[in-house]
Order: structure tokens, then C-alpha cells, then sequence
């Protein structure tokens, strides 16, 4: 549903957001070991989220990526979402028509308004926190286990 780069990008911001929760400022290998993405394709990223406000950025020693307190809070997942992917997945045509509209809908419109109506509360109303709160309990998990784990 989301493109590649925004799978990764909440990712890396739920990763970041549950480790500035214990004080602690992540480094681009570990956003990119934690959410399985290439280093240099990661760096991408988290340029677009630190360049919207999303994630929060500090160079040197003891540098490394953040959120804070208050940001974790207030950030919708739509945030990212609309940072990395924008719009479309919430406002396009469910079969990238250019011109569907309510007087000339695609063969999909009125099944794929309601999914999209679904999906923009979800995104709207999730907040980066509620994330970070689900992985750092146990209730959801970011990375697939190996088989030996």
C-alpha cells in the first residue's frame, strides 16, 4: 500500500521514537539494522523526515537522530506518510486513473472511497507515540525474528 521508502520511514520514526523515550540518540546504522533497509537508501529517508520536522537531528559526538517528548505526541503518522508518499494513497484513483472523480468514477470509486475514507482516520488519528508505546510494551514488533530467535 505505502511505497518502500514510507514502509521504512515509520519504521525508522517508531524506532527512534522509542529510543529517545529512554534518552537514547540513534546513528543511521542502527535506524538501518532495526528496520532492515539499506544504509544508504535509510540516509534518504531520514533527510525527507528531518527535513519536515519529523525526526530531529544532532552531528557529532553523542549526535544521532531523536524525537522529542512533545513531538512524539503531536505527530500523526499521516506526518510521514504524506513526507515520504504524499497525498495520493488517501486522495488518488484506486487504479491510478487521472480523472476519477464522483461524476466520472472509475469501475473502483465507490469500493475504494470507503478504504480511503478508513485509511485517512487511521492516519490522521495515530500518533507517533501510541507506536512507539505498542513496540516498547511487546504489543507490536518492527523486525521479523530469525528462526533462531
Amino acid at each position: 500500500m505505502f511505497s518502500k521508502a514510507c514502509e521504512y520511514g515509520i519504521r525508522a520514526s517508531i524506532f527512534i521514537a522509542t529510543k529517545s523515550s529512554q534518552g537514547i540518540r540513534v546513528g543511521i546504522k542502527d535506524v538501518a539494522k532495526e528496520i532492515d533497509s539499506p544504509e544508504p537508501f535509510t540516509a534518504k529517508i531520514m533527510q525527507i523526515l528531518t527535513k519536515n520536522g519529523i525526526i530531529g537531528s544532532a552531528k557529532g559526538v553523542g549526535g544521532g537522530f531523536e524525537v522529542s517528548n512533545e513531538a512524539v505526541k503531536s505527530i500523526k503518522l499521516i506526518q510521514i506518510v504524506d513526507a515520504i508518499d504524499g497525498d495520493n494513497i488517501y486522495k488518488g484513483c484506486g487504479i491510478g486513473l487521472k480523472e476519477c472523480s464522483e461524476k466520472r468514477p472509475c469501475p473502483v470509486h465507490n469500493e475504494f472511497k470507503k478504504i480511503r475514507e478508513l485509511l485517512l482516520e487511521m492516519l490522521t488519528t495515530t500518533t507517533l507515540e501510541e507506536l512507539a508505546l505498542g513496540v516498547k510494551s511487546g504489543d507490536f514488533f518492527l523486525k521479523t525474528l530469525n528462526k533462531n530467535d
